[in-house]
Protein backbone atom coordinates (compact mmCIF):
# COMPACT_ATOMS: atom_id res chain seq x y z
CA UNK A 1 0.00 0.00 0.00
CA UNK A 2 1.26 3.36 -0.53
CA UNK A 3 0.40 5.56 1.99
CA UNK A 4 0.47 9.25 0.77
CA UNK A 5 1.36 12.53 3.81
CA UNK A 6 -0.07 15.88 4.15
CA UNK A 7 2.17 16.54 0.96
CA UNK A 8 0.47 14.17 -1.00
CA UNK A 9 3.85 12.00 -1.32
CA UNK A 10 4.47 8.92 -0.77
CA UNK A 11 5.87 7.75 2.52
CA UNK A 12 6.17 3.85 2.41
CA UNK A 13 8.94 4.27 -1.16
CA UNK A 14 11.83 5.20 0.99
CA UNK A 15 14.36 2.75 -0.17
CA UNK A 16 16.51 -0.12 1.66
CA UNK A 17 19.82 0.70 2.47
CA UNK A 18 20.87 -2.26 -0.07
CA UNK A 19 18.71 -0.96 -2.55
CA UNK A 20 20.18 2.68 -2.32
CA UNK A 21 23.46 1.69 -2.70
CA UNK A 22 22.41 -0.73 -5.60
CA UNK A 23 21.06 2.30 -7.41
CA UNK A 24 23.87 4.24 -7.14
CA UNK A 25 26.42 1.87 -8.79
CA UNK A 26 24.37 1.90 -11.92
CA UNK A 27 24.46 5.47 -12.19
CA UNK A 28 28.35 4.97 -11.26
CA UNK A 29 28.68 2.56 -13.94
CA UNK A 30 27.98 4.94 -16.55
CA UNK A 31 31.66 6.23 -15.74
CA UNK A 32 32.96 2.93 -17.81
CA UNK A 33 34.58 3.39 -20.77
CA UNK A 34 34.73 -0.30 -21.27
CA UNK A 35 33.75 -1.50 -24.63
CA UNK A 36 32.41 -4.83 -23.51
CA UNK A 37 30.68 -4.69 -19.97
CA UNK A 38 29.52 -1.59 -17.92
CA UNK A 39 30.68 -2.47 -14.28
CA UNK A 40 30.54 -0.02 -11.23
CA UNK A 41 31.10 -0.44 -7.24
CA UNK A 42 31.11 1.44 -4.13
CA UNK A 43 32.56 0.26 -1.08
CA UNK A 44 30.53 1.21 2.09
CA UNK A 45 31.05 1.00 5.68
CA UNK A 46 28.16 2.54 8.52
CA UNK A 47 26.46 3.33 5.88
CA UNK A 48 28.70 5.96 4.06
CA UNK A 49 30.32 5.76 0.95
CA UNK A 50 34.27 5.55 1.18
CA UNK A 51 35.04 5.14 -2.40
CA UNK A 52 33.79 4.09 -5.84
CA UNK A 53 35.21 3.23 -9.38
CA UNK A 54 33.98 1.73 -12.50
CA UNK A 55 35.78 -0.08 -15.30
CA UNK A 56 38.64 1.73 -16.90
CA UNK A 57 41.72 2.09 -18.40
CA UNK A 58 44.73 3.50 -15.56
CA UNK A 59 45.36 7.31 -14.94
CA UNK A 60 46.99 9.14 -18.01
CA UNK A 61 45.99 6.00 -20.26
CA UNK A 62 43.90 5.54 -23.39
CA UNK A 63 40.64 4.26 -22.80
CA UNK A 64 39.06 1.18 -24.92
CA UNK A 65 36.26 3.80 -26.47
CA UNK A 66 39.20 5.73 -27.87
CA UNK A 67 41.14 2.88 -29.43
CA UNK A 68 39.35 0.08 -29.08
CA UNK A 69 39.37 -3.38 -27.14
CA UNK A 70 42.48 -5.82 -27.99
CA UNK A 71 40.06 -8.51 -26.30
CA UNK A 72 37.10 -8.19 -28.86
CA UNK A 73 39.85 -8.17 -31.86
CA UNK A 74 40.91 -11.39 -30.62
CA UNK A 75 38.07 -12.73 -29.80
CA UNK A 76 38.50 -13.49 -26.11
CA UNK A 77 35.58 -14.74 -24.20
CA UNK A 78 34.37 -13.04 -21.13
CA UNK A 79 35.47 -13.90 -18.21
CA UNK A 80 39.07 -15.09 -19.85
CA UNK A 81 43.03 -13.66 -20.44
CA UNK A 82 42.25 -10.94 -17.66
CA UNK A 83 46.03 -9.88 -18.51
CA UNK A 84 44.98 -8.46 -21.89
CA UNK A 85 42.51 -5.87 -21.07
CA UNK A 86 44.03 -2.48 -20.60
CA UNK A 87 41.59 -1.65 -17.96
CA UNK A 88 41.27 -1.92 -14.57
CA UNK A 89 38.32 -3.75 -12.55
CA UNK A 90 35.56 -1.49 -11.17
CA UNK A 91 36.51 -3.23 -7.49
CA UNK A 92 40.29 -2.18 -8.35
CA UNK A 93 39.65 0.87 -8.71
CA UNK A 94 37.48 1.44 -5.79
CA UNK A 95 40.19 -0.45 -3.46
CA UNK A 96 42.78 1.69 -5.38
CA UNK A 97 40.73 4.95 -4.42
CA UNK A 98 40.80 4.46 -1.19
CA UNK A 99 44.28 3.42 -1.00
CA UNK A 100 45.03 6.85 -2.23
CA UNK A 101 43.31 8.51 0.11
CA UNK A 102 44.55 6.48 3.28
CA UNK A 103 40.99 5.22 3.45
CA UNK A 104 41.25 1.91 5.32
CA UNK A 105 38.11 -0.31 4.22
CA UNK A 106 38.41 -3.50 6.59
CA UNK A 107 35.18 -5.02 7.57
CA UNK A 108 33.00 -2.89 4.79
CA UNK A 109 30.72 -3.45 2.36
CA UNK A 110 31.11 -3.91 -1.62
CA UNK A 111 28.34 -3.14 -3.62
CA UNK A 112 28.98 -3.87 -7.62
CA UNK A 113 26.89 -4.66 -10.38
CA UNK A 114 28.44 -7.97 -11.09
CA UNK A 115 30.21 -10.81 -9.07
CA UNK A 116 33.88 -10.23 -9.16
CA UNK A 117 36.29 -12.12 -10.95
CA UNK A 118 39.08 -14.09 -9.27
CA UNK A 119 41.67 -11.63 -9.68
CA UNK A 120 39.25 -8.74 -7.80
CA UNK A 121 38.05 -11.28 -5.15
CA UNK A 122 41.84 -11.36 -4.27
CA UNK A 123 41.85 -8.26 -4.09
CA UNK A 124 38.74 -7.72 -2.13
CA UNK A 125 39.41 -10.67 0.52
CA UNK A 126 42.57 -8.49 1.52
CA UNK A 127 41.49 -5.74 1.36
CA UNK A 128 39.30 -6.87 3.99
CA UNK A 129 36.24 -6.19 2.92
CA UNK A 130 33.62 -8.53 4.62
CA UNK A 131 30.49 -8.31 2.09
CA UNK A 132 29.37 -8.14 -1.14
CA UNK A 133 26.47 -7.57 -2.79
CA UNK A 134 25.83 -7.97 -6.46
CA UNK A 135 22.94 -8.27 -9.18
CA UNK A 136 24.77 -9.64 -12.43
CA UNK A 137 26.91 -12.66 -13.27
CA UNK A 138 29.98 -12.94 -14.10
CA UNK A 139 31.73 -16.88 -15.47
CA UNK A 140 33.88 -17.30 -13.25
CA UNK A 141 33.31 -20.33 -9.96
CA UNK A 142 36.97 -20.02 -8.81
CA UNK A 143 36.05 -16.76 -7.64
CA UNK A 144 32.69 -17.66 -5.89
CA UNK A 145 34.87 -20.65 -4.44
CA UNK A 146 37.69 -18.06 -3.10
CA UNK A 147 34.67 -15.73 -1.14
CA UNK A 148 33.26 -18.25 0.57
CA UNK A 149 36.35 -19.71 1.30
CA UNK A 150 37.64 -16.84 2.64
CA UNK A 151 34.53 -15.96 4.91
CA UNK A 152 33.06 -12.63 2.65
CA UNK A 153 29.31 -12.72 3.06
CA UNK A 154 28.09 -13.20 -0.92
CA UNK A 155 24.63 -11.39 -1.77
CA UNK A 156 23.35 -11.84 -4.94
CA UNK A 157 20.15 -9.80 -5.62
CA UNK A 158 18.07 -9.75 -8.74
Amino acid sequence: MNIKNNNNLPTNTRPSWDEYFLEIIELIKQRSTCLRRQVGAIIVKDKRILATGYNGAPKNCSHCLDIGCLREELNIPSGERHELCRAAHAEQNAIAQAAEYGISVKGATMYVTHQPCVMCAKIIINAGIKRIVYSGDYPDKLSLELLSEAGIELIKVP
